[in-house]
């Protein structure tokens, strides 16, 4: 099963960014993404075609399992 936490920031030009994190730890907690989002923003880490981050907007974790096909 694979883990991947997904950050959506705002950006200057009001478009979203989105930013994912593969193997996210857990548990992971709320106040820890914050925070690391918010780190995120205030060193102006990332710049994309939308201009620099600006806020955020939401975070979630996605969990994924593949289950194999018999082509046989």
């Amino acid at each position: 099963m694979a883990r991947v936490l997904e950050m959506v920031f705002t950006t200057e030009l009001g478009t979203s960014k989105t930013i994912r994190v593969a193997d996210a730890k857990e548990p992971l907690g709320g106040a820890e993404v914050a925070a690391a989002m918010g780190t995120i923003i205030a060193k102006n880490i990332f710049k994309g075609s939308g201009g620099e981050l600006t806020g955020k907007i939401r975070a979630r974790v996605v969990t994924t399992t593949a289950d194999d096909v018999s082509l046989a």
